[in-house]
């Protein structure tokens, strides 16, 4: 099994560190519930009764992987919606910030914004950046703590997962490089 967690020598947590690992093909998807950014209730539950849903978590607006993929996405949603999928996008980032997100990417799916890491949580994509890394994005003007309004750094791996009208998992893409993207092409052959 693939795990990702970075050290956290010398520091003094608030919280316990996070771990990720992808959840399995065939599981139960997690139940959650949250709000996008234009206020609206998003539950996966009422999601799933009009289709199967594609979960998309990404790190914040300042990640210009993130954005690609978003943009992407967004020039490929008719891919995905064809099939009836719903597109749900899930961020610890502020919702000041996924304003922004949505300005960069012009997104019109539903970006959740997961305060307290409880949907990334559930989804094992939420990890504990270590000390170094957290500094040295704020030495390029990325304080975590304050674009996620936390007293953690904490990021998702760039996880995607297809959850079926069952509430199962039907397709995982989990890769720590942040780097690494999984396609639109490649999550429409999943549905």
């Amino acid at each position: 099994m693939l795990l990702f967690a970075l050290p956290l020598a010398g520091r003094a947590q608030t919280a316990p560190a996070c771990t990720a690992a992808p959840l399995a093909v065939g599981t139960v998807a997690p139940a959650f519930k949250g709000k996008d950014a234009a206020g609206k209730p998003i539950e996966l539950k009422q999601l799933l009764k009009k289709g199967p849903v594609v979960l998309y978590f990404y790190r914040g607006q300042w990640c210009p992987y993130c954005n690609k993929q978003l943009s992407q996405l967004q020039d490929s949603l008719q891919l995905l919606t064809a099939k009836g999928a719903q597109i749900v996008v899930v961020t610890p980032e502020t919702q000041e910030n996924i304003g922004k997100t949505v300005e960069k990417t012009k997104a019109a799916f539903p970006i959740v914004q997961d305060q307290g890491f409880v949907i990334m949580k559930a989804y094992n994509t939420a990890f504990t950046v270590d000390p170094a890394t957290a500094l040295k994005y704020k030495g390029f003007g990325v304080d975590l703590q304050k674009a996620n309004a936390s007293s953690d750094d904490v990021l998702p791996v760039p996880a995607t997962y297809v959850i079926g009208r069952d509430g199962r998992i039907k397709f995982t893409y989990f890769n720590p490089d942040y780097k690494q993207r999984v396609s639109v092409r490649r999550i429409a052959a999943a549905l």
